[in-house]
């Protein structure tokens, strides 16, 4: 396999379905969550091997776009069924429009090949020395491939879907997710894949380069040891009394969501849930999470006797809500996508008003979605999509105090970058609990909700704290402060789920330097491996 020219078909539909296969890896079902990380590696070592045998950089480049190209348009499929579904655009209009975005998105895959070839390639002829041992190409790889995903992660907003890291949540990879972020499970599991790339055909290497071959293969296995021995750490230690959660997924289809002969009947639906009675001898919830925009219309729209019930609730059980909702301040103009609170203290003239200062505003807003690009309101017009230009929040906000637990909100894909989420927990007053509020109705029964989960699960290794997701559709549930699921709701089902969470303090390595210290490893590799180049 290894062995393909460029020239032959062979090879681009080999890297193709490379890439559809390594699509499969960030979140299980289909395949079970034990095949992920082996699918990633090996997937990852046919690109890497294939870049390393490229005649020319542009060659390189070429193939790592189509590697990543087939990984976006499989991976994000479900982006159609926003677009087609609930979007009405025509199904093939929508497809075009995925395949645009993932030639964009394979763009920074492309760099990563063309980088690899110019700074850290391999002279395949045999016999001849080659320019970089199977240690040194392996490094360069995983720095490129890091950066790269960092890159796209970052610029134009981001988009941090589909990132190496995720597919080795259920490892011990994960594990260095607390000392450096997922971007240092991205950095390692690459290295893996390209050692793994130079174990294949290594009699393409020139003979004096061989010892690094099992240099290479220890050190992708001491990765793997010392994750567990990362495993085996407390970042952070139990504060304060556990609390008593209920999580509402009210299950509203979300072609019927935004209309408004049906607003007063979604009210209905989550006030139901959220009041469901308790079993005997269980406690009662002290704090009800329901998802994003969980109230589909701004504040003032809502009949105020809908607000008098849910204050009446809170009241009534002694507990506090967390409810996402769209919130129009009266006194400025400016919307936001945000969470509220209520409790029996509640002002609901100031909530009327939108000027109620309980309550977090989504910072990291998704484009088209939330706010829209210069020059493209035709597409949110044909779209349909409502209330679409949002005011940003703050990158700091105070957490929601419930007892004596502090829970810091992030709504939708904010939780996807989890640098934005370090400056709720490092602050004096930082937050024990984690939550998400999403509504990933758009996007049906697909990917989506599985692959966002395996984000949140990411979120609470690098910070050492549970994580909580309320949802319209799922995937709802609680995660403890290990990444590990407590327990979940189904998918696609209206229910309510009651689960006792333990609130976390301490900070991780993670938490205290972010991303920098993966980010200055992979230049210094760039940097020394440039510096090598520029002396052979």
């Amino acid at each position: 396999m290894f062995h393909l020219s460029w020239k032959n078909w062979q090879t681009p539909v080999i890297l193709l379905i490379a890439g559809a296969l390594q699509a499969l890896s960030f979140a299980p079902d289909p395949l079970p969550a034990w095949a992920l990380s082996p699918l990633q590696l090996i997937t990852m070592a046919v690109l890497v091997r294939s870049i390393w045998r490229a005649e020319s950089a542009l060659q390189g480049a070429a193939r790592a776009w189509l590697f990543a190209f087939g990984q976006f348009m499989l991976g994000l499929y479900w982006l159609t069924i926003s677009m087609h579904t609930y979007g009405f655009i025509p199904l093939p209009l929508a497809i075009l429009a995925l395949a645009a975005l993932s030639c964009y998105l394979a763009i920074f895959a492309t760099l990563a090949g063309w980088l690899t070839q110019k700074i850290g390639c391999v002279a395949w002829s045999e016999g001849e020395a080659s320019t970089r041992g199977p240690l040194m190409a392996s490094l360069v790889w995983a720095a490129v491939w890091t950066l790269c995903e960092w890159l796209r992660s970052t610029l134009f907003t981001g988009f941090p879907w589909l990132n190496t890291g995720y597919a080795h949540t259920d490892t011990w990879f994960a594990s260095w997710a607390s000392v450096s972020g997922l971007y240092g499970v991205t950095f390692i599991t690459s290295f893996c894949a390209a050692a793994l790339a130079g174990l294949v055909g290594a009699t393409h290497f020139s003979p004096r380069h061989q010892p690094q071959r099992a240099v290479a293969g220890l050190l992708a296995i001491a990765c793997a040891l010392l994750g567990w021995g990362l495993q085996q750490m407390n970042w952070s230690r139990p504060s304060g009394m556990p609390l008593v959660v209920r999580l509402v997924q009210g299950n509203v289809d979300q072609g019927l969501k935004f209309q408004p002969q049906l607003l007063v009947a979604n009210i209905q639906t989550h006030l139901r849930l959220a009041a469901t009675p308790v079993p005997a001898g269980s406690p009662v919830p002290q704090v009800v999470l329901l998802p994003e925009t969980a109230l589909a219309a701004f504040q003032h729209q809502i009949d105020p006797a809908a607000w008098l019930a849910w204050k009446e609730l809170a009241t009534r059980q002694a507990t506090t809500i967390l409810m996402g909702a769209a919130i129009l301040d009266r006194t400025t103009n400016n919307y936001t996508n945000s969470v509220i609170a209520i409790d029996r203290q509640t002002d609901l003239t100031k909530l009327l008003q939108g000027t109620d200062a309980a309550r977090y505003d989504k910072h990291h807003l998704v484009p088209f979605g939330e706010f829209i690009p210069f020059g493209f309101h035709w597409f949110v017009e044909i779209m349909r999509i409502p209330m679409g230009d949002f005011y940003r929040g703050e990158k700091e906000q105070p957490a929601f105090v419930v007892n004596d637990q502090r829970i810091a909100a992030n709504i939708c894909y904010e939780d996807a970058f989890g640098e934005e989420l370090l400056p709720s927990l490092s602050n004096h007053n930082g937050a024990n609990i984690l939550a998400n509020f999403s509504n990933l109705g758009w996007f049906g029964d697909s990917f989506a909700l599985r692959q966002h989960w395996q984000m949140s699960r990411m979120r609470a290794i690098e910070t050492s704290r549970p994580m909580l997701r309320a949802t319209n559709t799922g995937a709802s549930g609680a995660i403890d402060h290990l990444g590990r699921p407590i327990a979940t709701l189904p998918a696609h089902r209206a229910a309510v789920l009651d689960v006792t969470i333990q609130g976390q303090t301490g900070l991780t390595p993670y938490t205290k330097l972010g991303n920098l210290p993966v980010l200055l490893v992979c230049i210094l590799i760039l940097l020394a491996a440039l510096f090598r180049r520029r002396r052979t």
